[in-house]
Parts: structure tokens; sequence; C-alpha cells
């Protein structure tokens, strides 16, 4: 049996620095969609602007990752796949997405034990949103 080794905080909102750090991850995230090609169809999703995807997404983070919750605060319940129906998400946006987020981990220096730990927690999620075949 494998004992799996507790981490370093009590949240992952501890462990990789608050809120400023998740908003720099998020802006990273948002920045990297539009300056590479190969996140075209993530960045064509969302429409002419990301100014309010990037807040949202802050906030959400946030709190899903334990800290203050100020998107549901604002929003209620986040209904993540509710939200997203009207957006065709399938194993390539899904791939885009993780691939982006990955990216902007790396880039702005989140824990390697953690961002392990989020990469499998998004693959996750970003699978269950998704709602087209390919």
């Amino acid at each position: 049996m494998q004992i799996q080794e507790k981490p370093p905080f009590d949240t992952p909102f501890e462990w990789i620095g608050g809120e400023d750090k998740i908003r720099a991850m998020v802006e990273r995230f948002y920045d990297l969609m539009e300056l590479e090609p190969k996140y075209a169809d993530l960045r064509a999703a969302h429409g002419p602007s990301l100014d309010n995807a990037r807040e949202r997404l802050a906030w959400f983070l946030t709190g899903w990752m334990g800290g203050p919750q100020h998107y549901t605060e604002r929003f209620g319940h986040p209904r993540l796949r509710a939200r997203h129906m009207p957006f065709p998400i399938g194993i390539k946006e899904r791939d885009q997405w993780l691939a982006c987020m990955d990216q902007a981990m790396g880039e702005t220096g989140v824990p390697e034990a953690l961002r392990a730990r989020l990469r499998d927690s998004f693959f996750q999620t970003a699978d269950w949103m998704r709602n087209k075949g390919v």
C-alpha cells in the first residue's frame, strides 16, 4: 500500500501563495491564449474580449482552491457545466484548455507537486465539461 504524502499546506490556496498568485496564473493563462497559435481554437470560443473571463476565472479558482468565495458571493453556485453549455467543448477544446493552463502554471512558478494535483483536478473537470464528441 502506497502512503500518500501530506501536502505542505492545508489548502491549495495557501500552497499556491494566495490570490495574487492565482490572479498571476490566470492572467498568464489568458495572455497565452491570445499569444500562442496552438490555442487559437480555445481563444476563438471566448469572444472578442477576455476581461470578463479573466475576472471570473480568478474569482472561481480562488474559492475553489480554498480561499475567499468571491465567485459564489457574486453569482451563486458555479454550475460550471450549465454555464459552459452554450460553448462547444470537445476533446480539442479540453486539451487546449489543459495545455494552456499547464503552461501558465509552469510559467508562474506553481510548485510541481501542486501543479500535478491541479493538473489531475483540471482534467477531471475539463473532461466533464465536454458537450460534443470530438
